[in-house]
């Protein structure tokens, strides 16, 4: 068996690095968050701090992420570890659910209970975290081209404008004396976490169960596909990712009866539309001669019965691999 072996990314080390220094500073603002929560009776930076929590959780799973779903394909592992950034990202915007209902659980309780907190330790803190966050957040943005890097830069996207919503609360508490504005404030970012995290875990599930990648129609592909010079129709046709930016395909092929060296111009002009129109680099195309007995799923009676053996002739069975747009 011959395994292709996805290469590591020329960018992959500006990654890390990236998520290294993201990583010491989001623990650094956690352990600030948390104490100056405590010291001012602030919902909504105790808030921030187990949101940053949740961010440190996410870029410490990206990281290792990053590290193994470049890691070389092998015989057991054939497809490589492409999918380990999925899982991460899985994790992290479950996580971030679980938060944003303990928030609003607490925000609602303190509605009902108002607790006095003190307005300018808030927006001190708070203002250190739009600036720390800002920056992380403009730093993955560089490096954001997967499932896994996007819901990292989310965490981070988020946690800066809801820090930046800490500072408003902060004024409006010290300028009027309200201190509702803090529960309130919280249930505004426990939205936000969830509204960024629900998109999440949607596309990761996606995914996992194999389905068709966002934004890609079937029927445009077998569209595509039948209107290559040969071809007579494609059926059985299915498509998935293996990870958030590599496509795969596989699928049967009715073609005339002809001889294996013209069947390998259609499999070239077949996997050029895939590569150059759907951005689709590992394909599996199966080539049928016309007059078989088929249907939408697959061939009703094996092929080798109704056309022969075709096992051992080339070019009757097409596997592509080819780098990703």
């Amino acid at each position: 068996m011959h395994v292709h072996a996805a290469p590591a990314p020329s960018g992959s080390g500006k990654t890390q690095s990236v998520l290294r220094i993201s990583l010491v500073a989001t623990l650094a603002y956690v352990a600030v968050t948390f104490v100056a929560g405590l010291r001012a009776h602030s919902l909504a930076l105790l808030s921030e701090s187990g949101h940053n929590v949740s961010d440190f959780l996410a870029l410490l799973l990206s990281f290792v992420a990053v590290y193994f779903q470049w890691r070389p394909a092998d015989h057991s592992k054939t497809f490589g570890y492409q999918r380990a950034g999925v899982l991460a990202a899985l994790v992290n915007a479950s996580t971030l659910i679980v938060i944003a209902i303990w928030i609003c659980v607490e925000a609602i309780h303190r509605l009902s209970a108002p607790v006095e907190v003190q307005p300018r330790l808030m927006m001190v803190v708070a203002a250190a975290g739009v600036l720390m966050n800002g920056a992380i957040a403009a730093l993955l943005w560089g490096v954001a081209r997967d499932v896994n890097l996007r819901s990292a830069f989310l965490h981070m996207a988020g946690d800066t404008l809801s820090t930046a919503a800490v500072i408003a609360g902060g004024a409006g508490i010290l300028w009027t004396g309200h201190n509702w504005i803090d529960p309130v404030l919280s249930l505004l970012i426990a939205a936000l976490i969830l509204g960024s995290s629900v998109g999440i875990v949607r596309e990761t599930l996606n995914i996992l169960l194999e389905g068709t990648p966002r934004g890609v129609s079937v029927t445009d592909i077998r569209s595509g596909m039948e209107a290559v010079e040969g071809v007579v129709n494609v059926h059985d046709l299915h498509v998935w990712s293996l990870g958030s930016r590599s496509h795969a395909l596989a699928c049967h092929v009715t073609i005339a009866d002809i001889p294996p060296s013209e069947s390998a111009g259609i499999l070239e002009r077949l996997n050029h539309v895939l590569r150059e129109h759907f951005h689709i680099g590992h394909t599996t195309i199966q080539f049928e001669h016309e007059g078989c007995i088929e249907r939408q799923e697959g061939c009703v009676v094996p092929i080798e019965e109704m056309c022969g053996d075709t096992s051992d002739e080339p070019g009757h069975q097409g596997h592509g691999h080819y780098g990703n747009s």
